[in-house]
């Protein structure tokens, strides 16, 4: 089988690490070229050093054109600047790992006639099969949609309050005052407290399976927290629903039966089992009619890079979870 020929713009960063380590072992795919301005020239393992022996490729200031796909690995903002900067062959596809496209109304860019598609695969995976472009989700907005959603398709959502951790990848590669580790080890702190950027596209994404959800009510309140660790999400979710704790198990269960990287689990989940895989563990607990979801998944791979690898399989044709199985870094 012909490789798909990919480039990878902003590849100095932490998603763009990641995205490489993937690729480079992906057994459909070819780099073609990485691009990072403040980078150019230099050997890609003098940047991530864990690459050491595993790729002889440099990045380039450069975008080539005879590629199947790009990712884009930058800021957000910086996409849509990309886009006029850097005009594309119609027949390259795009999956765009900042936060420029997620939003209906906003999803598509002069010039390019092609509407960016939500990429959350247990959401969208027909239509991300059919997409020239792919939105990729956001780390915290994965991490909650995949804990609700089961329960917006059966139209039982009810107002709910989210909370959740990140860690300090989660807020990139820029240093910052609260980026510091001596500012962040044995610390956390809430951050953007009901106004997180990903709220937008939970309360979209939600509302395509319960129509007028977030419209209608209150939708999701969420209030995220910094961690004392490198990576990872830990996210709680709680409403009032009525029902029985064994039948809901079985409506998740049965919503992600075919959903490989997501898994409904019976015993309490934990970060480490998720932390370097593609996968989202989910976990109910009930008490009378306060119903809880947690959820756990590595922001760097199914909250970035990997649900973006794993869109790129579905674009192409490919068995989704080709290059993801990754081992968790248990110990």
């Amino acid at each position: 089988m012909k490789k798909i020929r990919i480039g990878i713009s902003g590849g100095a960063g932490y998603t763009g690490g990641e995205l490489i380590r993937i690729l480079i072992h992906h057994p459909h795919a070819e780099i073609v070229f990485v691009q990072s301005k403040s980078n150019a020239g230099k050997e890609i393992s003098s940047v991530h050093h864990d690459l050491e022996g595993d790729t002889a490729l440099c990045f380039t200031d450069q975008v080539q054109q005879d590629i199947d796909v790009i990712f884009l690995c930058v800021g957000h903002g910086a996409a849509r600047k990309f886009f006029a900067q850097n005009p594309l062959e119609k027949n390259i596809r795009i999956i765009d790992l900042s936060q420029d496209f997620r939003l209906s109304g906003s999803n598509h860019f002069p010039g390019n006639e092609f509407p960016f598609i939500y990429g959350l695969p247990e959401l969208n995976r027909n239509e991300i099969k059919k997409a020239r472009n792919v939105a990729n989700p956001g780390c915290f907005a994965s991490a909650i949609e995949l804990g609700l959603l089961p329960l917006a398709k059966m139209k039982w959502l009810t107002e709910t309050f989210t909370t959740g951790i990140t860690g300090s990848t989660g807020a990139g590669q820029g240093l910052s005052p609260t980026a510091h580790f001596s500012w962040r080890v044995n610390n956390i702190q809430a951050y953007k407290t009901l106004t997180h950027q990903h709220l937008a596209e939970v309360n979209q994404s939600l509302a395509q399976l319960q129509h007028g959800f977030s419209k209608s009510g209150p939708g999701v309140h969420f209030v995220p927290w910094r961690g004392d660790f490198a990576r990872g999400i830990f996210v709680s979710s709680q409403l009032n629903c009525k029902g029985d704790i064994r039948e809901l198990i079985q409506v998740y269960k049965d919503f992600y039966e075919d959903h490989p990287f997501t898994v409904v689990a019976d015993e309490p989940i934990f970060l480490k089992q998720v932390v370097n895989t593609n996968k989202c563990l989910l976990q109910l607990e009930k008490l009378d009619d306060t119903l809880v979801i947690h959820s756990a998944l590595d922001n760097l791979l199914k909250g970035a890079s990997g649900q973006a690898v794993q869109n790129m399989n579905l674009m192409f044709g490919l068995d989704e979870c080709a290059g993801l199985r990754l081992k968790a870094n248990y110990f």
